[in-house]
């Protein structure tokens, strides 16, 4: 069991290591199961007496079962990213192949698009990772965003930098976006 794990984490630091240059798809499901078996490898270890009755054991196999499930309740990373500002160039996109891929209603967090849903550019995605709430102000004031919230959720073509496009449902609203610039702000 600990060659397995120890080849896990490996491979998950030589996968961090020829990521760096540029954000891959997340690979949150391997990550997370990677570092809740090294959380709870110790307590296997070292919960488990070696010489010991059925009852004992007994106890003991709940207390490193009450030992595990909270390791795996617990958050892996927190990423703090709230009150963070960029000024960046925003477009708009709708689901379309032709401005997508062969998906074209799925992002790249694996969900579906739906109003509130933007794409980074891979540059920014370091700074607002997948998940990060954003609030969207347009510097030259044509457009009213509001109070509204919005998620990364999906990333742009890889030639992009500094830019962000927003989901609408439409075409016609997408080009009558058109292209503008705006600062994003994280919010908690």
């Amino acid at each position: 069991m600990t060659r397995t794990l120890f080849r896990r984490i490996a491979s998950l630091l030589l996968l961090s290591a020829t990521a760096s240059a540029t954000p891959a798809l997340p690979t949150a499901s391997l990550a997370t199961e990677a570092v809740r078996e090294a959380l709870s490898a110790p307590a296997l270890t070292a919960s488990a007496p070696q010489t010991a009755t059925p009852a004992q054991a007994a106890q003991a196999e709940q207390t490193r079962a009450a030992a595990v499930a909270q390791a795996v309740s617990a958050p892996v990373a927190v990423t703090r990213s709230a009150g963070r500002t960029a000024i960046v160039r925003a477009t708009a996109y709708n689901s379309l192949s032709a401005q997508t891929d062969s998906t074209p209603n799925i992002t790249a967090t694996g969900t579906r698009t739906r109003p509130g849903v933007v794409a980074l550019s891979r540059d920014l995605l370091r700074t607002f990772p997948y998940g990060t709430r954003i609030r969207i102000e347009d510097l030259s004031g044509r457009y009213n965003f509001g109070n509204q919230i919005f998620t990364v959720e999906d990333t742009m073509a890889a030639r992009k930098v500094n830019s962000l496009d927003i989901w609408m449902s439409t075409r016609s609203q997408a080009i009558s976006f058109g292209a503008r610039q705006v600062r994003i702000t994280a919010v908690r």
